[in-house]
């Protein structure tokens, strides 16, 4: 098993450019893939994010390309989303996720379902 701690939430302000990290523990030597999701009308979770462990290979949803940057650090087995010029419609509270599978192929990291591991989430608040 994976446990998966989130930081680095708050009240940002439009425009603002906070960070949020993800900190893995357990067996993360089992980690494929790591992303990040959010609540979003109609979905119980939207990709946001996800970044291949050892490949390095990342995607991102259209509407955050160009603001948003998944990177990380395997010495601390931590994942991270820089998270610049916030709308207010980025508010949600950011899920960091991991999974076993290993892949190229960007909508297979989009699916909720091919993650095992869940943080309980870190909210973000963008004010206008």
């Amino acid at each position: 098993q994976v446990q998966l701690v989130e930081s680095g939430g708050g009240l940002v302000q439009a425009g603002g450019s906070p960070r949020l990290s993800c900190a893995a523990s357990g067996r993360t030597s089992t980690i494929g893939t790591m992303a990040w999701f959010r609540p979003a009308p109609g979905k119980e979770r939207e990709f946001v994010a996800a970044l291949g462990w050892n490949a390095g290979n990342v995607f991102y949803t259209d509407s955050v390309k160009g603001r948003f940057t998944i990177s990380r650090d395997n010495t601390k087995n931590t994942v991270y989303l820089q998270m610049n010029r916030l709308k207010p419609e980025d508010t949600a509270a950011y899920l960091c996720a991991g999974s076993r599978t290993s892949t190229q192929d960007m909508y297979v990291m989009m699916v909720r379902q091919v993650y095992g591991s869940w943080g309980q989430g870190t909210q973000v608040t963008v004010s206008s």
